[in-house]
């Protein structure tokens, strides 16, 4: 089984933020905030040890973070 990280993005036709697996048409869930996109994005990754990436409004990445084993962690952060 392939490993499929959640992204955060913006939901262009009703605003707001979408949390979507890698992979998947449909959103697993939808907020008005990106701070709550982020959250529930975070618990999904956790939960499934893959990799949260958060998107900007114009769609571009802006960060990534590991929720699980990553054989190369950054060496700038220490988690």
């Amino acid at each position: 089984m392939s490993k499929k990280d959640y992204h955060v993005v913006p939901n262009k036709g009703r605003g707001g933020w979408d949390v979507k697996r890698e992979g998947a048409e449909r959103a697993s869930s939808h907020h008005q905030r990106k701070s709550e996109a982020l959250d529930r994005g975070r618990d999904l990754a956790r939960e499934r040890k893959t990799e949260l990436v958060e998107h900007g409004r114009n769609g571009r990445i802006q960060d990534s973070d590991s929720y699980g084993r990553d054989p190369l962690p950054p060496k700038d952060r220490k988690h």
